[in-house]
Protein backbone atom coordinates (compact mmCIF):
# COMPACT_ATOMS: atom_id res chain seq x y z
CA UNK A 1 0.00 0.00 0.00
CA UNK A 2 3.06 2.39 0.48
CA UNK A 3 6.38 2.20 0.96
CA UNK A 4 9.20 4.59 1.15
CA UNK A 5 12.86 4.45 0.41
CA UNK A 6 15.64 7.18 2.16
CA UNK A 7 12.74 9.52 2.16
CA UNK A 8 13.81 12.60 3.93
CA UNK A 9 12.57 15.92 4.91
CA UNK A 10 14.43 19.04 5.63
CA UNK A 11 13.31 22.34 6.60
CA UNK A 12 15.99 25.45 7.15
CA UNK A 13 16.02 24.61 10.85
CA UNK A 14 14.85 21.32 11.52
CA UNK A 15 15.00 17.50 9.55
CA UNK A 16 11.11 16.10 9.92
CA UNK A 17 11.81 12.74 8.21
CA UNK A 18 15.79 11.17 7.79
CA UNK A 19 15.86 8.57 5.62
CA UNK A 20 13.05 6.74 6.13
CA UNK A 21 12.93 3.50 4.52
CA UNK A 22 9.31 1.14 5.32
CA UNK A 23 6.77 -0.47 3.46
CA UNK A 24 3.34 -1.24 4.70
CA UNK A 25 1.10 -3.70 3.57
CA UNK A 26 -2.83 -3.73 3.75
CA UNK A 27 -4.63 -3.83 7.30
CA UNK A 28 -5.02 -1.68 9.63
CA UNK A 29 -1.20 -0.11 10.44
CA UNK A 30 -0.64 2.70 13.03
CA UNK A 31 2.20 4.89 13.08
CA UNK A 32 3.75 6.42 16.43
CA UNK A 33 5.71 9.33 17.50
CA UNK A 34 5.62 11.69 20.15
CA UNK A 35 4.74 14.96 18.87
CA UNK A 36 7.13 16.59 15.95
CA UNK A 37 8.07 12.96 15.45
CA UNK A 38 7.29 13.52 11.48
CA UNK A 39 4.22 11.73 11.21
CA UNK A 40 2.09 14.70 9.66
CA UNK A 41 4.49 15.43 7.39
CA UNK A 42 5.24 12.29 5.86
CA UNK A 43 1.25 11.86 5.44
CA UNK A 44 1.66 15.30 3.47
CA UNK A 45 4.40 13.87 1.47
CA UNK A 46 2.21 10.19 0.53
CA UNK A 47 -0.54 12.98 -0.49
CA UNK A 48 1.45 14.53 -2.91
CA UNK A 49 0.92 18.00 -0.75
CA UNK A 50 4.24 18.35 0.09
CA UNK A 51 7.60 17.62 -1.65
CA UNK A 52 10.97 15.09 -0.11
CA UNK A 53 13.83 17.02 -0.10
CA UNK A 54 15.37 13.79 -1.27
CA UNK A 55 14.45 9.87 -1.27
CA UNK A 56 11.27 8.01 -3.01
CA UNK A 57 7.61 6.99 -1.76
CA UNK A 58 4.76 5.35 -3.57
CA UNK A 59 1.22 4.73 -2.76
CA UNK A 60 -1.05 2.25 -4.24
CA UNK A 61 2.05 1.63 -7.03
CA UNK A 62 1.91 5.44 -7.62
CA UNK A 63 4.52 7.67 -7.37
CA UNK A 64 4.13 10.68 -5.02
CA UNK A 65 6.22 13.04 -6.84
CA UNK A 66 4.53 12.34 -10.39
CA UNK A 67 1.37 11.15 -9.58
CA UNK A 68 -0.33 13.25 -6.71
CA UNK A 69 -3.40 13.65 -8.41
CA UNK A 70 -4.07 10.23 -9.00
CA UNK A 71 -2.93 9.30 -5.51
CA UNK A 72 -5.46 11.67 -3.90
CA UNK A 73 -8.69 10.10 -5.68
CA UNK A 74 -7.79 6.61 -4.62
CA UNK A 75 -6.71 7.79 -1.04
CA UNK A 76 -9.21 9.11 1.68
CA UNK A 77 -7.80 12.08 4.05
CA UNK A 78 -8.37 13.30 7.72
CA UNK A 79 -6.30 15.96 9.01
CA UNK A 80 -5.94 16.69 12.50
CA UNK A 81 -7.00 19.92 12.84
CA UNK A 82 -10.86 21.62 12.99
CA UNK A 83 -11.04 22.15 9.36
CA UNK A 84 -14.96 22.39 8.67
CA UNK A 85 -17.00 25.14 7.65
CA UNK A 86 -19.27 25.55 10.40
CA UNK A 87 -22.50 27.30 8.54
CA UNK A 88 -23.22 24.19 6.35
CA UNK A 89 -24.71 20.86 7.09
CA UNK A 90 -22.87 17.57 7.53
CA UNK A 91 -24.74 16.45 4.21
CA UNK A 92 -24.28 19.75 2.52
CA UNK A 93 -20.22 19.10 2.92
CA UNK A 94 -19.86 15.03 2.67
CA UNK A 95 -21.88 15.68 -0.78
CA UNK A 96 -19.49 18.83 -1.52
CA UNK A 97 -16.40 16.66 -0.94
CA UNK A 98 -18.08 13.48 -3.00
CA UNK A 99 -18.49 15.60 -5.98
CA UNK A 100 -14.79 17.00 -5.77
CA UNK A 101 -13.62 13.57 -5.97
CA UNK A 102 -15.38 13.06 -9.18
CA UNK A 103 -18.87 11.48 -7.81
CA UNK A 104 -21.80 12.10 -10.28
CA UNK A 105 -24.57 14.22 -7.90
CA UNK A 106 -26.85 11.46 -7.14
CA UNK A 107 -23.95 8.88 -6.46
CA UNK A 108 -22.61 11.43 -4.69
CA UNK A 109 -25.78 12.11 -2.70
CA UNK A 110 -26.61 8.38 -1.86
CA UNK A 111 -22.93 7.14 -1.15
CA UNK A 112 -23.13 10.93 1.44
CA UNK A 113 -26.24 9.23 2.78
CA UNK A 114 -24.80 5.84 3.44
CA UNK A 115 -21.25 6.81 4.74
CA UNK A 116 -22.92 9.64 7.13
CA UNK A 117 -25.25 6.71 8.68
CA UNK A 118 -22.02 4.93 9.03
CA UNK A 119 -19.96 7.16 11.21
CA UNK A 120 -23.33 7.55 12.94
CA UNK A 121 -24.29 11.19 12.11
CA UNK A 122 -27.46 10.38 9.86
CA UNK A 123 -30.10 11.68 12.18
CA UNK A 124 -28.02 14.27 12.76
CA UNK A 125 -26.86 15.34 9.26
CA UNK A 126 -28.48 18.40 8.52
CA UNK A 127 -27.51 20.52 11.27
CA UNK A 128 -24.71 23.25 10.77
CA UNK A 129 -21.47 21.83 11.52
CA UNK A 130 -20.53 24.69 13.57
CA UNK A 131 -23.36 23.74 16.37
CA UNK A 132 -21.45 19.74 16.67
CA UNK A 133 -19.60 18.57 19.41
CA UNK A 134 -15.75 17.78 18.87
CA UNK A 135 -17.04 14.04 18.71
CA UNK A 136 -19.24 14.77 15.66
CA UNK A 137 -16.84 16.73 14.25
CA UNK A 138 -14.42 13.95 13.67
CA UNK A 139 -16.95 12.07 12.54
CA UNK A 140 -17.65 14.39 9.41
CA UNK A 141 -14.05 14.41 8.72
CA UNK A 142 -14.33 10.42 8.78
CA UNK A 143 -17.05 10.70 6.50
CA UNK A 144 -15.46 12.76 4.06
CA UNK A 145 -12.48 10.70 3.64
CA UNK A 146 -14.32 7.74 3.00
CA UNK A 147 -17.22 8.85 0.66
CA UNK A 148 -15.70 8.07 -2.32
CA UNK A 149 -15.05 4.54 -1.34
CA UNK A 150 -11.16 5.23 -1.40
CA UNK A 151 -8.63 1.87 -1.04
CA UNK A 152 -6.75 3.38 1.35
CA UNK A 153 -7.40 6.53 4.14
CA UNK A 154 -4.65 8.60 6.04
CA UNK A 155 -6.08 9.06 9.36
CA UNK A 156 -3.93 12.16 11.15
CA UNK A 157 -4.88 12.17 15.04
CA UNK A 158 -8.35 10.77 14.71
CA UNK A 159 -9.26 10.65 18.48
CA UNK A 160 -7.80 14.31 19.13
CA UNK A 161 -9.52 16.23 21.78
CA UNK A 162 -11.65 13.22 21.96
CA UNK A 163 -13.29 11.87 25.89
CA UNK A 164 -12.10 8.32 26.51
CA UNK A 165 -16.00 7.38 25.74
CA UNK A 166 -15.33 9.29 22.08
CA UNK A 167 -12.15 7.60 21.60
CA UNK A 168 -13.43 4.06 21.80
CA UNK A 169 -16.24 4.78 19.59
CA UNK A 170 -13.49 6.37 17.45
CA UNK A 171 -11.42 3.25 17.68
CA UNK A 172 -14.39 1.12 16.64
CA UNK A 173 -15.13 2.79 13.50
CA UNK A 174 -11.80 2.91 12.42
CA UNK A 175 -11.72 -0.77 12.85
CA UNK A 176 -15.08 -1.60 10.99
CA UNK A 177 -13.50 0.95 8.07
CA UNK A 178 -11.14 -2.13 7.24
CA UNK A 179 -13.38 -5.03 8.84
CA UNK A 180 -16.69 -4.13 6.85
CA UNK A 181 -15.22 -2.27 3.28
CA UNK A 182 -11.77 -3.63 3.08
CA UNK A 183 -10.10 -0.42 3.18
CA UNK A 184 -6.97 -0.24 4.54
CA UNK A 185 -5.90 2.16 7.38
CA UNK A 186 -2.67 4.18 8.27
CA UNK A 187 -3.91 6.28 11.46
CA UNK A 188 -1.26 8.39 13.35
CA UNK A 189 -1.24 8.90 17.12
CA UNK A 190 0.81 9.37 19.85
CA UNK A 191 -1.40 7.48 22.06
CA UNK A 192 0.28 4.06 22.27
CA UNK A 193 -2.77 2.14 24.22
CA UNK A 194 -4.98 2.99 21.41
CA UNK A 195 -2.62 1.75 18.30
CA UNK A 196 -2.29 -1.70 20.81
CA UNK A 197 -5.82 -2.46 20.78
CA UNK A 198 -6.97 -1.37 17.26
CA UNK A 199 -4.05 -1.81 14.32
CA UNK A 200 -2.46 -5.12 12.92
CA UNK A 201 0.75 -3.31 12.10
CA UNK A 202 2.40 -0.97 14.03
CA UNK A 203 5.15 1.63 12.39
CA UNK A 204 7.12 3.56 15.61
CA UNK A 205 9.32 6.67 14.38
CA UNK A 206 11.26 9.08 16.18
CA UNK A 207 12.97 12.38 15.03
CA UNK A 208 12.41 11.46 11.41
CA UNK A 209 13.84 8.33 11.82
CA UNK A 210 12.65 4.59 12.14
CA UNK A 211 12.75 2.92 15.58
CA UNK A 212 10.61 -0.05 14.45
CA UNK A 213 8.19 -1.72 11.98
CA UNK A 214 6.32 -4.94 13.12
CA UNK A 215 2.99 -6.78 13.71
CA UNK A 216 1.11 -5.49 16.63
CA UNK A 217 1.39 -9.25 17.93
CA UNK A 218 5.16 -8.91 17.69
CA UNK A 219 4.94 -5.61 20.12
CA UNK A 220 2.61 -7.51 22.85
CA UNK A 221 3.78 -10.70 22.83
CA UNK A 222 3.82 -12.00 26.44
CA UNK A 223 6.95 -12.59 28.18
CA UNK A 224 8.25 -15.15 30.58
CA UNK A 225 7.85 -12.08 33.43
CA UNK A 226 5.24 -12.34 35.90
CA UNK A 227 3.97 -9.40 36.96
CA UNK A 228 2.74 -9.51 41.06
CA UNK A 229 0.59 -6.87 42.32
CA UNK A 230 -0.08 -7.03 46.08
CA UNK A 231 -1.76 -4.86 48.96
CA UNK A 232 0.06 -3.60 51.90
CA UNK A 233 -0.59 -5.24 55.21
CA UNK A 234 -0.57 -3.84 58.68
CA UNK A 235 2.54 -6.09 59.52
CA UNK A 236 4.09 -5.42 56.47
CA UNK A 237 3.30 -1.74 55.59
CA UNK A 238 5.75 -2.16 52.45
CA UNK A 239 3.92 -5.42 50.82
CA UNK A 240 6.29 -5.43 47.71
CA UNK A 241 9.15 -4.92 49.11
CA UNK A 242 8.27 -7.49 51.94
CA UNK A 243 7.56 -10.26 49.16
CA UNK A 244 10.61 -9.82 47.53
CA UNK A 245 12.90 -10.53 50.09
CA UNK A 246 10.53 -14.10 51.22
CA UNK A 247 11.17 -14.55 47.36
CA UNK A 248 14.66 -13.39 46.86
CA UNK A 249 15.18 -15.77 50.13
CA UNK A 250 13.59 -18.61 48.26
CA UNK A 251 15.68 -18.27 45.14
CA UNK A 252 13.33 -16.66 42.80
CA UNK A 253 15.26 -14.44 40.46
CA UNK A 254 13.52 -10.86 41.20
CA UNK A 255 13.62 -8.23 37.74
CA UNK A 256 12.51 -5.49 40.27
CA UNK A 257 9.50 -2.90 40.86
CA UNK A 258 7.58 -1.72 38.36
CA UNK A 259 4.80 1.12 37.93
CA UNK A 260 4.57 0.94 33.85
CA UNK A 261 1.61 -1.35 34.14
CA UNK A 262 -0.34 0.44 36.59
CA UNK A 263 -0.94 3.15 34.26
CA UNK A 264 -0.93 5.92 36.69
CA UNK A 265 -3.59 3.76 39.06
CA UNK A 266 -3.15 4.16 42.91
CA UNK A 267 -0.46 1.91 43.71
CA UNK A 268 1.76 1.83 41.50
CA UNK A 269 5.15 0.68 42.60
CA UNK A 270 3.57 -2.32 44.06
CA UNK A 271 4.12 -4.28 41.23
CA UNK A 272 6.91 -6.93 41.43
CA UNK A 273 8.55 -8.71 38.03
CA UNK A 274 9.31 -11.87 38.70
CA UNK A 275 10.86 -14.25 36.46
CA UNK A 276 9.00 -17.77 36.22
CA UNK A 277 10.69 -20.56 35.90
CA UNK A 278 7.68 -23.12 35.84
CA UNK A 279 4.22 -23.60 37.99
CA UNK A 280 6.18 -23.83 40.93
CA UNK A 281 6.94 -20.22 40.54
CA UNK A 282 2.87 -19.54 40.35
CA UNK A 283 2.47 -22.17 44.00
CA UNK A 284 5.51 -20.11 45.78
CA UNK A 285 4.40 -16.89 44.89
CA UNK A 286 0.84 -17.51 46.23
CA UNK A 287 1.98 -19.13 49.69
CA UNK A 288 4.41 -16.44 50.16
CA UNK A 289 1.89 -13.98 49.72
CA UNK A 290 0.02 -15.69 51.90
CA UNK A 291 2.16 -16.10 54.68
CA UNK A 292 3.23 -12.66 54.33
CA UNK A 293 -0.90 -11.43 55.09
CA UNK A 294 -0.60 -9.36 51.74
CA UNK A 295 -3.69 -8.82 49.00
CA UNK A 296 -2.99 -10.53 45.71
CA UNK A 297 -4.61 -8.39 43.19
CA UNK A 298 -3.38 -9.92 40.47
CA UNK A 299 -0.65 -12.45 39.25
CA UNK A 300 -0.56 -12.76 35.63
CA UNK A 301 2.23 -13.18 32.86
CA UNK A 302 3.24 -9.88 31.69
CA UNK A 303 3.17 -8.19 28.47
CA UNK A 304 4.87 -5.89 26.39
CA UNK A 305 4.05 -2.49 25.56
CA UNK A 306 4.96 -0.49 22.64
CA UNK A 307 6.30 2.17 24.96
CA UNK A 308 9.21 0.29 25.60
CA UNK A 309 10.56 0.83 22.25
CA UNK A 310 10.94 4.26 23.09
CA UNK A 311 13.20 2.91 26.16
CA UNK A 312 15.44 0.31 24.29
CA UNK A 313 17.65 0.66 21.78
CA UNK A 314 17.22 1.98 18.39
CA UNK A 315 17.82 1.44 15.20
CA UNK A 316 20.46 3.21 13.03
CA UNK A 317 19.26 5.98 10.78
CA UNK A 318 18.11 5.21 7.44
CA UNK A 319 16.98 1.26 8.69
CA UNK A 320 14.07 -0.19 6.82
CA UNK A 321 11.72 -2.67 7.91
CA UNK A 322 8.20 -3.91 6.81
CA UNK A 323 4.98 -3.90 8.41
CA UNK A 324 3.59 -6.98 9.83
CA UNK A 325 6.79 -8.84 9.68
CA UNK A 326 9.27 -7.81 12.70
CA UNK A 327 12.03 -7.46 10.18
CA UNK A 328 14.46 -4.83 9.99
CA UNK A 329 17.42 -4.29 7.59
CA UNK A 330 20.84 -3.13 8.07
CA UNK A 331 23.12 -3.90 11.24
CA UNK A 332 24.69 -2.36 13.86
CA UNK A 333 22.39 -0.27 16.68
CA UNK A 334 22.76 3.21 18.29
CA UNK A 335 22.55 3.78 21.46
CA UNK A 336 19.36 5.88 22.70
Amino acid sequence: MIATESLSKRFPRVTALDRLSLDIGPGVTGLVGSNGAGKSTLIKILLGLSPATEGRAAVLGLDVATDGAAIRERVGYMPEHDCLPPDVSATEFVVHMARMSGLPPTAARERTADTLRHVGLYEERYRPIGGYSTGMKQRVKLAQALVHDPQLVLLDEPTNGLDPVGRDDMLGLIRRVHSDFGISVLVTSHLLGELERTCDHVVVIDGGTLLRSSSTSDFTRTTTTLAVEVTDSDAHPDGAQSLRRVLADAGVTLLGLDGLDTEGLPGAGHILLVEATGEETYDLVRDSVAGLGLGLIRMEQRRHHIAEVFRSEAPPRGAAATAGTGQQKGSGRDER
